[in-house]
């Protein structure tokens, strides 16, 4: 039987993970987040539930996950015919988006996400257009680096949830705590 502080610890690690989650939504460190509540939770619970190999893992996952949602933008865009400059100009514009119109749209998760639309769209359109002169073209490249934002950002969500129903498995399954 679980004690009532073992019952608090496991629910602020229930808690970490809903929030990891919803920051991985909005392109914000969540796995990180992740990571740092089962460290906190591991030294709190003398390390039951929260083995060496287990951090290990989702630390690796987590790398994986940073690759992936990075690098989704730049390999659609690249896949439409971009220019590397298009294709590097999708994923700085998503980062100026999100954090322009993080501060413009009052809507906390949607002025985060259509910022970051928005940027990817137009920061591969206007490279693309500034290196090959073609409009038609920019627009299509624009348009796949967007769709790798949404293929990433699902992808990294993904992977947020699944290290935290990892993480949150293992301590559970581990028993109660004395």
């Amino acid at each position: 039987m679980w004690d009532v502080w073992t019952i608090i610890g496991v629910s602020v690690l229930v808690l970490c993970c809903v929030v990891a989650v919803a920051m991985t939504a909005v392109r914000l460190q969540g796995t990180w987040l992740i990571i740092a509540a089962a460290l906190l939770y591991g030294w709190w619970a003398d390390w039951q539930g929260v083995p060496l190999w287990l951090m290990l893992m989702l630390v690796g996952i987590a790398i994986v996950a940073e690759a992936i949602e990075l690098l989704a933008s730049v390999f659609t865009a690249r896949k439409a015919g971009a220019t590397r400059q298009a294709a590097w100009g999708g994923l700085v514009g998503g980062f100026i988006g999100m954090f322009l119109l993080s501060f413009l749209v009052p809507i906390p998760i949607l002025g985060t996400v259509v910022g970051a639309l928005l940027g990817c769209f137009s920061g591969a359109m206007v490279a693309e257009v500034a290196v090959r002169k073609k409009v038609a073209q920019g627009t299509k490249v624009g348009l796949f680096s967007a769709l790798g934002f949404v293929i990433g950002m699902v992808a990294k969500m993904a992977v947020a949830f699944a290290m935290s129903g990892i993480l949150l498995t293992s301590v559970v399954c581990s028993g109660p705590q004395a």
